[in-house]
């Protein structure tokens, strides 16, 4: 029995309260944190209902593309504000926090019913080197940063890097969807179909309008949650002694992520850690491919131009993350002690997060 969070949407209207009140900024941020999660939960289930009707391949898009709706959402309002420092945190969190925190908590809590986890190792190890070209994608504007001065240019190199990351992103869609659809859907297909006959009236004719609604209007909540949360997201960082890095990274990425948490745990503990695999990176291929190269191009639009130059801590978490997830896939098996030794990375980087000043 999957448990349920909705209850916390009474977060929502004490965050309004809250916030209307001017209350202290932690509590404030901490009942936005909390109407946040359940409105992800919300969002991720009502795709999931839409991914039941679009096959496996693209329901693992629309898993992993609505699992990164709070995420992209809450950035762009930070964006909106200047808060680009913020901005970049949650993105880097959001990469880290997938690989790491989501598949290694999908690992451990499978691995604990069943012995071995199998998943496809093609697949796996196109997400892998997807994931390198993430790292690569942050590392080198980083390093250019170093050598170049000029921000005018710095900022020309993130506009032309996120267009070969966007590019690089399509290419994916049609590799996973088209050309080799055939590793992404490994049989989840027809086991879909006869778990559909065998729910037989379950799913109604109109469960798709209203996962659709659903979606629409959650959306908006999270958008409105999103612009409380990060009104008070500096002061709160402030009043809690805790950096404004710190808090992008962990704290409002755990946040964000919390359907990708449930949608990939569900997965591990039904044997399907192809599914669950791809949840969990095919997120931070999103994040890093998709999401980062919009807001950059966003930010040109609107005015505030961000690059992509993130600092040396957030670059090395990055490529830390993809190097251990690379070495965890290349065998097409896992167990509970690997997903230990993912949530051990992802903890040490948070301590590392915690004492940067």
């Amino acid at each position: 029995m999957k448990l349920s969070l909705n209850w916390l949407l009474i977060f929502v209207p004490i965050a309004a309260v809250l916030n209307h009140l001017h209350a202290g900024p932690a509590a404030v941020f901490f009942a936005s944190c909390l109407a946040i999660i359940p409105l992800a939960g919300i969002m991720g289930h009502a795709t999931e209902i839409l991914a039941d009707r679009a096959g496996a391949a693209i329901g693992g898009l629309l898993n992993a593309t609505f699992g990164n709706a709070a995420e992209l959402i809450i950035a762009y309002v930070a964006m909106s504000k200047g808060l680009h420092d913020v901005v970049k945190a949650s993105l880097i969190g959001s990469i880290i926090g997938n690989i790491l925190l989501v598949l290694g908590v999908s690992t451990l809590v499978g691995g604990t019913r069943y012995k071995i986890l199998k998943f496809n190792i093609t697949a796996a190890s196109s997400g892998a080197s997807m994931l390198l070209l993430s790292a690569v994608g942050l590392l080198v504007p980083a390093m250019y940063a170093h050598m170049a001065k000029n921000p005018e240019s710095i900022r020309e190199l993130s506009t032309e890097i996120a267009i070969v990351l966007l590019v690089c992103y399509l290419c994916s869609l049609i590799f996973s969807l088209n050309t080799h659809k055939y590793l992404y859907d490994g049989g989840a297909a027809a086991e879909a179909v006869e778990e559909a006959e065998q729910a037989g009236a379950e799913a109604p004719e109109g469960s798709i309008k209203g996962a659709i609604l659903t979606l629409m209007v959650s959306t908006f909540v999270v958008a409105w949650m999103s612009e409380i949360l990060v009104g008070v997201v500096e002061a709160a960082s402030e009043a809690m002694g805790l950096t404004d890095v710190f808090v992008g990274i962990i704290v409002v990425a755990v946040i964000g992520n919390a359907a990708e948490h449930s949608s990939a745990v569900m997965m591990a503990l039904k044997d399907k850690m192809d599914v669950a695999f791809g949840i969990a990176v095919g997120s931070s291929i999103q994040i890093a491919l998709f999401v980062a190269p919009v807001l950059v191009l966003c930010s040109l639009w609107m005015n505030k131009p961000m690059d992509l130059v993130f600092s040396e801590p957030e670059v090395m978490a990055v490529i830390i993350s993809v190097l251990v997830v690379g070495q965890i896939s290349q065998d097409g098996e896992s167990h509970w002690l690997e997903g230990v030794q993912l949530l051990s990375v992802y903890f040490i980087l948070a301590f590392v997060f915690f004492h940067i000043r």
